[in-house]
């Protein structure tokens, strides 16, 4: 009987096994998809996703517990910076498990896991969906931000457009001065005279 085996030990000492897929994950954030057998990619799972959920929110605490488990300054980084942005509006299934038959030399399962924002192949006709709500309350909150924001813009936009015919006694009264202060300096001159 298996009763409470959760965890699948791939033939490792625990040491082992979490170096192991330390080592995986910070591949699999640096590359975006790596080939590996069946069982690994499964354990992997389990392992990265959390991760990538806590690489959300960016705040030291989060960063030291991705560090702990990661190991790999360079790859906190990245999952932090780069993953973070593309996953951020994904509730949750960052990574894809794609079978790929068996290895030649021992005939073990192969599979490719990839983090599913980065294929470019499955998402490049996708558009962008908009974000829905499940709560009614912050739909109706939505709509009257929204129904408030629209009469303000329309105030906006009606100003009153200044006509060419009132710039030009704007645009006359400094000649005006400047002829008057060209005069000034002239009558002195005169008065010498």
């Amino acid at each position: 009987m298996r009763h409470g085996k959760k965890i699948n030990h791939l033939g490792r000492k625990t040491a082992h096994r979490k170096s192991m897929l330390a080592n995986m994950a910070c591949s699999l954030i640096e590359h975006k998809r790596i080939n590996t057998t069946v069982a690994k990619a499964k354990a992997l799972k389990q392992f990265v996703e959390p991760l990538v959920t806590k690489s959300k929110e960016d705040t030291t605490h989060n960063r030291r517990i991705v560090y702990s488990r990661l190991r790999q300054k360079d790859a906190v980084a990245e999952l932090f910076r780069e993953v973070a942005v593309k996953v951020a509006d994904r509730p949750g299934g960052y990574t894809r498990i794609i079978k790929l038959g068996n290895r030649l030399g021992d005939n073990a399962d192969m599979a490719m896991i990839e983090l599913v924002d980065f294929n470019e192949v499955y998402n490049a006709n996708k558009p962008a969906k908009k974000k829905s709500t499940r709560r009614a309350g912050k739909a109706k909150k939505a709509d009257d931000t929204t129904a408030k924001a629209a009469p303000a813009e329309k105030t906006e936009e009606v100003t009153p457009v200044a006509t060419p015919e009132a710039e030009a006694p704007e645009a006359a009264a400094p000649e005006a001065t400047n002829e008057a202060t060209e005069n000034n300096e002239q009558e002195p001159k005169n008065e010498k005279e």
